[in-house]
């Protein structure tokens, strides 16, 4: 009989015959307060997702009702059907989460690891990359890179290049006055009581500009960090400040001949025109995409050549299987995909799965 051919077969449990019969999570304090959710079967087996950057645990939860019942192994017949109730940002975090917590279900189900159900892995290492760290004095801040370096053992390097850097001195910066804060500050992170200020107006519209002296003085900050990592080590940049593509593509221009890795969200990502006239215009490659959700929503950027590297964050752009589906379409117009992560161990896995299994990945 069948069942005594297969009765001394090894198996995590009988994948044709699991059902979905919860959906529970936990709140950490990761991002201040990024939940975890755990998705159960009727074989005791049980998946783990993130839904991002402290985003409302409900984007998740709502989608419990969706999937209880159904086999978690049909991990795309299930992302399709709960697509829809993802947005941009973390709008997406209970899609993602969901798609997570199933590939790892899927694993465990057939144990195998989730890179072998996406096709197989290109890599058994995954490169990292991190923030660069920032310090009172430049002893300071070579002593956090090298920690970064050799005992972390980082081999990419991001850092900031704000014009937040240029706060208190007179001369670098047109407009900025009209948009600081109670503080002094300009808080390109958004204020909810106050849907007009800075940080909640979009790049074209601020009307800040940067003037030579500014550009000389953030020339500095990044010759002194460059100076100190040298040029093995890649450095990509984030965080520039509320400002338009002409100002964009001054800064971009005045860092060139430090061969930085990348410019990172210089604008918003829907200005698909714009990306491609900053690319166009510059010398250091160009990239966005932390918060595009789906691959339909990558392909006017990738069409145009927008961008020179795609930079999805998978905990929005729509989970494993999705943000693999996205790197390959930025293959066959020869774009480099990097890839965006801050949150729990969960999501962090998620990537390094995904990244072994996808072939133009950077880091």
């Amino acid at each position: 009989t069948v069942a005594e051919t297969t009765s001394k077969v090894n198996r995590s449990s009988s994948p044709s015959e699991l059902k979905i019969t919860d959906m529970r999570y936990a709140l950490t304090k990761v991002m201040g307060g990024t939940a975890i959710i755990r998705i159960d079967t009727n074989q005791g087996i049980y998946g783990l997702g993130e839904v991002r950057d402290a985003a409302d645990v409900r984007y998740a939860l709502m989608l419990k009702a969706r999937i209880l019942g159904q086999n978690p192994c049909n991990v795309e017949k299930i992302f399709k059907s709960i697509k829809q109730f993802g947005g941009p940002s973390r709008q997406a975090g209970g899609v993602c989460a969901v798609e997570m917590a199933l590939w790892d279900l899927c694993g465990k189900a057939y144990n195998v690891p989730a890179w072998q159900l996406l096709g197989g892995r290109y890599r058994d290492k995954i490169r990292l990359y991190a923030d660069t760290p920032e310090a009172s004095s430049p002893e300071e801040q070579q002593r956090l890179i090298n920690f970064r370096v050799k005992d972390q053992g980082y081999t990419w390097l991001k850092m900031d290049v704000s014009i937040g850097e240029l706060k208190g001195i007179p001369g670098t910066v047109v407009n900025g006055k009209f948009w600081e804060d109670s503080k002094g500050n300009l808080n390109q992170w958004g204020d909810q009581r106050n849907y007009m200020s800075y940080g909640n107006t979009a790049h074209p519209f601020t009307q800040i500009q940067i003037t030579e002296k500014g550009l000389e003085h953030l020339q500095q900050v990044v010759e002194n960090v460059r100076n100190m990592v040298g040029y093995e080590i890649p450095i990509s940049t984030d965080h520039y400040g509320h400002f338009d593509l002409n100002n964009g593509i001054r800064l971009a221009k005045a860092l060139d001949k430090y061969r930085l890795a990348w410019f990172e969200d210089m604008i918003p990502w829907q200005h698909t025109e714009q990306w491609r006239t900053i690319s166009d215009a510059i010398e250091t490659p160009t990239t966005t995409g932390e918060d595009i959700h789906y691959l339909e929503n990558f392909k006017p950027l990738i069409h145009n050549r927008s961008v020179d590297i795609v930079h999805p964050d998978l905990a929005s752009s729509g989970g494993l299987l999705e943000t693999k589906r996205i790197a390959d379409y930025a293959e066959e117009f020869g774009i480099a995909m990097a890839m965006h992560q801050a949150g729990t161990p969960v999501s962090f896995m998620a990537n390094v799965h995904c990244a072994a299994a996808t072939q133009n990945f950077l880091a």
